[in-house]
């Protein structure tokens, strides 16, 4: 068994090597002139798999709080890439869907985007993958509420 020591290392490695990719990828959203974050496209990208979501599913998919997934998509929706649409049975809720221009938006964008993914995964092996993977899920299921 590891030491608290090696936990310690371990959780800020597995936290740095988050904030790194985020860092890398909203630079590289910045010299590609998408014109919105990373945190902004995780909400695009939901609504392209998941049109119409209320804000609180889209939050829950995302993985935002709902006052940060509320300024998410105040923004999103001033650049014109989604709107609010009434809920057809509950008056008190919206829904969130793309507009012709940010389904625009995301096409351009993927493939991009899909390149930016891939510079953190070079000279790694498909039995790689699948560690990691692997140790990713047992990391989550061990944290499950």
């Amino acid at each position: 068994m590891p030491d608290q020591e090696t936990y310690s290392e371990y959780s800020f490695l597995l936290e740095k090597t988050q904030r790194r990719i985020k860092q890398y990828a909203q630079q590289k959203f910045t010299e590609f002139d998408f014109g919105v974050t990373v945190d902004q496209w995780i909400v695009l990208k939901q609504l392209d798999t998941h049109s119409d979501l209320s804000q609180s599913e889209l939050a829950e998919a995302t993985y935002k709080g709902m006052p940060t997934l509320t300024r998410i998509v105040d923004l999103l929706c001033a650049k014109g890439l989604t709107e609010r649409v009434p809920h057809q049975q509950d008056r008190r809720k919206c829904l969130v869907h793309l507009t012709s221009e940010g389904q625009a938006k995301v096409s351009i964008m993927k493939p991009k985007v899909n390149q930016i993914r891939k510079a953190a995964w070079q000279g790694l092996q498909p039995e790689d993958f699948e560690q990691f993977r692997h140790t990713l899920n047992t990391i989550y299921r061990n944290l499950e509420v």
